[in-house]
């Protein structure tokens, strides 16, 4: 079985070093990492974490700077790592959807060789997901490229926790149905919404639309891996971590736990990101031969 995992954050090795400065210039990043205990991971040390736990490869996600000079040098940092680990690491960009320079960067790095933008954090970048004025462009630009736009998502009710925000169901309903051919993938279960797909209507409306199982073990009891693929088409459920937050390892351990059936194990585990990413990643391999 090959474990690929959809959700991991890298930063520059800068970030790391320099954490208090970041912090001073982003608010966001200061509520989430300000605190030295909050886990900050680069390429090398995703690496690590993979051969640790027996991932294949990992999808590298952005992070939600509010500043788009911010988002810019974190993907040259993305587009370095890609290449130098072209078959352990997928990249997806960060943009800040409020700067008109979103969309050209947007197709920049589609053309540096990422699969698509993510993850998107409207809450802590300022603006609503399904307000399209903000964020249509970007997903229009995702879409026409045929790409993979990532978002992040939260649950309506329950604990709070840094970064929680709200991009709840309702707001990545509004965007999947208006983008019906953009390939979509809400962060953390969609923060619930994938219990809405037993609407007929709304099923049928989201067959680009994936859920990663990203920071689980935070939100939910482990019944939720079998109940999923009860709720959603199982082709669309991706196994993620969230890594650094929690270990590639030890969530790995956590769903082998749960006893899946095995057909659906494969797909969850690698078999559903290898199928959605099959073409970034053959253009991306046949491009450095």
């Amino acid at each position: 079985m090959d474990i690929v995992d959809s959700h991991v954050h890298i930063f520059p090795p800068e970030v790391s070093r320099h954490r208090s400065d970041f912090a001073r210039r982003d608010q966001f990043f200061a509520e989430l990492y300000e605190n030295p205990r909050a886990r900050i991971a680069d390429a090398e040390a995703l690496i690590e974490s993979m051969d640790e736990g027996g991932v294949k490869w990992s999808v590298a996600v952005g992070f939600g700077w509010q500043s788009q000079d911010l988002c810019a040098w974190h993907n040259d940092y993305l587009v370095e790592s890609l290449k130098a680990y072209p078959d352990r690491i997928v990249a997806l960009a960060c943009v800040q959807p409020r700067d008109p320079r979103a969309v050209s960067e947007v197709e920049r790095r589609i053309g540096d060789g990422c699969s698509g933008v993510g993850e998107l954090m409207p809450y802590g970048q300022g603006y609503r997901l399904d307000d399209f004025e903000t964020t249509g462009a970007v997903a229009g630009a995702v879409e026409s490229a045929g790409a993979i736009l990532m978002t992040h998502s939260s649950e309506p009710v329950g604990h709070t926790y840094p970064g929680k925000g709200s991009v709840h169901p309702q707001q990545i309903a509004a965007l999947a149905t208006r983008y019906p051919d953009l390939k979509l993938i809400a962060a953390h279960w969609g923060g619930g919404l994938l219990f809405y797909e037993l609407m007929p209507e709304l099923r049928a409306a989201f067959s680009n639309l994936y859920y990663d199982s990203a920071a689980s073990s935070l939100l939910y009891e482990g019944a939720l891996f079998r109940v999923a693929p009860r709720l959603a088409e199982p082709h669309r459920i991706l196994f993620a971590t969230d890594y650094p937050l929690l270990k590639q390892k030890r969530q790995v351990e956590r769903v082998i736990q749960a006893d899946l059936d095995s057909e659906y194990l494969d797909l969850f585990m690698g078999g559903n990101a290898e199928a959605l990413f099959a073409a970034w990643r053959r253009d991306k391999h046949s491009g450095s031969e």
